[in-house]
């Protein structure tokens, strides 16, 4: 009996080595050192944090908090490595924030591009600018204990901000956090994404009902998508979006250096409009398509910041680019909680600020209209609750949405805003923080 176990022992000792080094022997180690590269660049060049903030908070999950991070205070670079392999560094430029190193794009390349965030007369902070007559009427007890809620046992919640009739009526933060710190939106990044694209419409610059005229897809199927297909999640392209392993997703924002040209190689599986699928490639097709748009790569990273940050006072905001250049707008935006909640009001005023239309009358709509497939979960870039998502929540909140439980839900009837960040969702009950913040209006 001994030497039938210590047989068995032997076989699972063996078969665990093989699984390790087959695992070593993947893209495995290199996507979870551009992920740990990239985000500690990011929070240490860009948000500002420490080191040990970093690893306690930004790079604690998954096989991320195994990572070791060196920073580079002179090159301005943080460089990863997992169990002693995958090695890659991500550089920080200049009013660009962070991209991963690649063979085809190496250092001095990705550090040769640098920007000056344009002073476009950003319009002020409207929440400590503003004197209002009226306070909106609102259970402040109620209130408070849902967001107290929010921030208790394991939830990973580091910011909420609640906005009604334009003035925040909740607000906190977790330790070593205030209203100033730049906050990740991950897939947030692509409802700024779809607003650009509303901009582009505003001023005549792109039809969302044309094809998109990619030269590599003319000759084959994919030569029918519109913009609005890739907008709504359902040009057909073929796409893997898996966070947790080697996937079309985890490739690109780990290991390429081009988004855009790494998602336009992805293949139609479906016809447009027969599938909804939901990629972070698509976004970056629309990101690269949107460059397209300039000539001037300059005007094309300052066209967000004076046609639509600086506007509604989101002075906080940065997109980065990946090391081509072009904006990864699946993905990499920062802001403060405020200025996310910013966002969320544009929405629920129909995309006009203080009497200036920043996107088509009716863009809001259409953003919220549910796309082809979806069954009510998803419109343009942004999420829906139309299809019960969050079921004890109004059918009419929309909104965007992270990795991570990022959250900016706007509740048009109750004229709010909602804005959750966070590290993680941990234990949180989205559907009932919601609901609760709604009752409590």
């Amino acid at each position: 009996m001994k030497k039938l176990l210590m047989i068995i022992g032997i076989i699972i000792a063996v078969l665990i080595l093989a699984l390790a080094l087959l695992f070593l022997l993947t893209p495995a180690p290199k996507i979870v050192t551009g992920v740990a590269a990239k985000r500690a660049c990011s929070c240490y060049f860009l948000a500002g944090r420490s080191a040990e903030y970093i690893a306690a908070n930004e790079n604690n999950y998954s096989l991320i908090k195994f990572a070791k991070i060196k920073y580079d205070e002179a090159q301005k670079t943080a460089t990863a490595t997992f169990l002693g392999l995958g090695k890659l560094t991500a550089a920080y430029r200049e009013g660009l924030g962070c991209a991963i190193v690649t063979e085809d794009y190496p250092l001095k390349k990705v550090q040769q591009l640098s920007f000056s965030i344009p002073n476009s007369n950003p319009a002020p902070d409207i929440f400590s600018t503003n004197n209002f007559s009226e306070k909106p009427v609102f259970n402040q007890e109620k209130m408070k204990r849902a967001i107290d809620k929010a921030f208790e046992g394991k939830k990973r919640t580091r910011a909420v901000v609640v906005v009604k009739d334009g003035q925040i009526i909740g607000e906190k933060y977790s330790e070593g956090l205030d209203e100033n710190s730049l906050l990740l939106g991950w897939s947030m990044t692509k409802s700024i994404t779809s607003a650009m694209a509303g901009v582009m419409v505003q001023k005549g610059m792109i039809d969302i009902e044309k094809p998109v005229n990619i030269p590599e897809w003319k000759n084959d199927e994919r030569a029918k998508i519109t913009w609005n297909n890739l907008l709504q999640m359902c040009s057909g392209l073929k796409w893997n979006e898996n966070y947790f392993w080697i996937s079309d997703v985890t490739k690109m924002l780990a290991m390429r250096g081009d988004v855009y040209q790494h998602a336009i190689q992805s293949k139609a599986k479906y016809t447009p409009k027969e599938k909804f699928l939901y990629s972070s490639g698509t976004s970056n097709v629309v990101a690269g398509l949107q460059r397209r748009q300039f000539t001037d790569i300059q005007d094309y990273w300052a066209f967000p910041y004076r046609e639509l940050f600086h506007k509604i006072g989101m002075n906080s905001m940065i997109m980065e680019p990946d090391a081509s250049g072009t904006f990864v707008g699946s993905s990499y935006s920062y802001a403060t909680a405020r200025d996310w909640a910013k966002f969320g009001m544009l929405y629920l005023n129909d995309g006009v600020w203080q009497g200036e239309r920043i996107l088509p009358e009716g863009w809001a709509a259409y953003t919220a209209t549910p796309a082809p497939g979806s069954e009510g979960d998803y419109g343009s870039f942004f999420w829906l609750n139309a299809g019960g998502q969050y079921p004890d929540a109004p059918r009419e909140a929309y909104g965007a949405q992270g990795f991570q439980g990022q959250y900016v839900y706007i509740v048009p009837s109750k004229n709010l805003v909602v804005v959750r960040l966070g590290t993680g969702i941990g234990d949180l009950d989205f559907n009932e923080f919601l609901t609760e913040i709604v009752e409590a209006n």
